[in-house]
């Protein structure tokens, strides 16, 4: 592991550890605490380790964590599943794998594939939220589903734009670290973390909580100016063929209003026929 791994699994470790109340892991709480959250000392003993290593850790100097510290680490900091995986992906020794050269090229098949879905939105994301491709419904539905737009950039400085609820910051800030993994230093990530951290405050304020996974599945409702609101189903899937790249689509439940908008602007784009009248 180099020495900027070692880093990020500082940073996370201190970033969780400040987040975790002492009520919550049965530690009182006092108005004497000059520190959010735990102290380094209580982080340490709720994993059954000395101090001294703990800070090791947090300060880059301990280059080998072993799983069972990992998982005690993760237990006493109350992790979940996705935390507890960024955190292991953090302190892993393997070589990234994520470096390619052609992660902003949609394959042909993919992009044939989900323009041959007329009633279904569809798009392809990278690992940073830009739109590489999307088809004709997916376009309709909201400008940000245009190649080329930042969807990050999106939901934070065009608040107002397209989705309604749930509020997606916080969960898109969540994704964007999941998705970038232990890839701190990745250009992409560093122009778009760095952009957003000097243009939102909000964004700032959320990244700093090293939050990480994200909803890859679940229902939003977006608006739109003439259909009027659409509750949708949405799904996100890694595309294997293309690493750092996701699917996204959308449905609606068949014979609901939302769907009957998806219909209602496909018939708008040519690319269903208009339902006959009873």
């Amino acid at each position: 592991m180099d020495d900027r791994a070692i880093n990020l699994l500082g940073d996370y470790l201190r970033a969780r550890r400040e987040l975790v109340r002492p009520a919550d892991v049965g530690l009182p709480e006092t108005a004497r605490r000059r520190v959010p959250g735990l102290r380094r000392e209580e982080v340490a003993t709720l994993a059954g380790i000395s101090v001294d290593y703990y800070l090791g850790l947090e300060q880059g100097r301990d280059r080998r964590p072993s799983a069972e510290i990992l998982r005690a680490l993760a237990q006493a900091l109350r992790l979940d599943e996705s935390a507890t995986t960024h955190l292991f992906a953090l302190a892993s020794s393997v070589p990234r794998s994520r470096r390619h050269a052609h992660r902003h090229r949609v394959s042909p098949t993919l992009a044939r594939l989900i323009d041959s879905w007329p009633v279904t939105p569809a798009f392809v994301q990278t690992h940073t939220f830009l739109v590489l491709a999307a088809n004709p419904l997916a376009q309709a539905l909201s400008p940000a589903h245009t190649p080329g737009t930042n969807l990050v950039r999106t939901v934070f400085l065009e608040p107002d734009d397209f989705l309604v609820e749930p509020d997606p910051r916080q969960d898109f800030v969540a994704c964007l670290r999941g998705l970038a993994g232990a890839e701190a230093d990745d250009p992409d990530l560093e122009e778009l973390v760095g952009e957003m951290s000097m243009r939102s405050e909000s964004f700032r304020r959320l990244w700093a909580r090293h939050d990480v996974g994200g909803r890859t599945h679940g229902r939003v409702t977006i608006a739109h100016p003439r259909v009027g609101n659409l509750t949708l189903d949405l799904e996100r899937f890694p595309v294997p063929s293309a690493p750092g790249q996701q699917l996204v689509v959308y449905s609606a439940e068949a014979d609901s209003r939302s769907y009957e908008a998806l219909r209602l602007l496909a018939v708008g784009l040519g690319s269903v026929e208009r339902s006959p009248q009873h």
